[in-house]
């Protein structure tokens, strides 16, 4: 059997949970929007990119360290349930709010405005709050934050080429499900861990 090292492992992990999950999400509407507002793609790609690095690691660290203060069964059981939590909230279809979306750029360009933008939509998102849970399952800051930022390229990037002809021929409703499934795995995995 093929032994892979725990860091790939953790890092394919949280890109499998944050692809499926960023599905219909609403950065990922974003992402679109932002495509055919400024029809310069390899621009707002490096702004998704270069935001969701900042985020995610922010997000990460968040996680890590929270996890590393508060070892304590009862935390570990809230992780455990937050990712039972997330698998509901990734079952709810996502909108893009009028107070989302970026205003015409002006001067500062595509990527200024998709660095900002998507920064700011991914604050409190649920892609987001999947880094820290993950980051707090697995203490890896580097993997995790690598890891959910390849989910969200992953995602993100074909969004910003293909725009909504990709959104048409996906099944955002079974995307949600798997992400769903995904999290609510890893929400017993952490669970069983704790009760054992």
């Amino acid at each position: 059997m093929l032994h892979m090292p725990p860091q790939l492992l953790i890092a394919a992990t949280s890109a499998g949970a944050v692809a499926l999950a960023e599905i219909g999400d609403k950065t990922m509407l974003l992402a679109i929007l932002l495509a055919s507002r400024f029809r310069q793609p390899w621009r707002i790609v490096a702004g998704i990119f270069c935001a969701t690095v900042a985020n995610h690691l922010l997000a990460a660290f968040v996680g890590s360290t929270v996890a590393g203060l508060l070892t304590a069964r009862p935390f570990r059981l809230a992780v455990g349930a937050g990712f039972i939590a997330m698998a509901i909230w990734t079952l709810i279809p996502d909108r893009l709010d009028d107070d989302e979306t970026p205003k015409p750029a002006g001067k500062h360009g595509a990527f200024l405005t998709t660095l900002v933008t998507f920064f700011l939509v991914e604050m409190g998102d649920k892609t987001q709050i999947a880094t820290i849970a993950l980051a707090a399952h697995f203490h890896d800051i580097a993997s995790v934050a690598a890891g959910t930022t390849l989910g969200m390229m992953l995602a993100d990037a074909p969004a910003v080429f293909l725009g909504e002809a990709l959104v048409r021929h996906i099944s955002l409703r079974a995307a949600r499900i798997c992400a769903a499934v995904l999290f609510a795995g890893l929400g017993v995995w952490q669970l069983a861990a704790v009760l054992r």
